[in-house]
């Protein structure tokens, strides 16, 4: 892989966790942000890629696959391989799809529909229901290529090198 699209992702949030974790800047570490109010669990590892910016102004959100869930603040090199457009409560909440880049189980999966459809549908279902018990809707528009996935985070990564500039 060429070093213009490897990635870091930091995990905050294990696969199958209840608990929602997430990234101080401030603390420098990983706090319980809070507990999810339905018994669903994070399908994959969920964090975001280091070193971007994204339109809200906060890293890029990544989910991980992984066979075994890792643990918050784990860094993990990985591969994006498409994106899942959506909306929540704050606005566009875009989630970049990542697989890890040293695992032979994932070396064959270079876009969305090299995911299993079960594994596709599981992330979407997640996403589309998990904040209803707290009252706030997710609208998910569907899911767009490694393309889309890669021009997101190109702009991601010249908004964090202008923001330190």
């Amino acid at each position: 892989m060429d070093d213009e699209h490897r990635l870091t992702a930091k995990i905050e949030i294990p696969k199958g966790s209840r608990n929602k974790y997430e990234w101080d800047p401030e603390l420098k570490a990983i706090k319980l942000n809070r507990f999810l109010f339905s018994s669903v669990v994070y399908p994959t590892d969920y964090g975001f890629i280091t070193d971007t910016i994204g339109e809200q102004g906060e890293e890029l959100d990544a989910m991980v696959c992984v066979n075994a869930p890792t643990f918050p603040g784990c860094l993990i090199e990985v591969r994006a391989v498409g994106v899942l457009k959506l909306d929540d409560e704050e606005g566009r909440a875009d989630k970049i799809v990542c697989v890890p880049h040293d695992d032979p189980a994932w070396d064959d999966v270079e876009g969305i529909e090299g995911l299993s459809a079960q594994l596709r549908n599981e992330i979407e279902h997640f996403y589309s229901m998990y904040k209803q018990p707290e009252g706030k809707e997710v609208e998910v528009h569907g899911w767009e290529d490694r393309e889309s996935a890669l021009e997101a985070i190109e702009a991601a990564r010249k908004r964090h090198a202008e923001a330190r500039s």
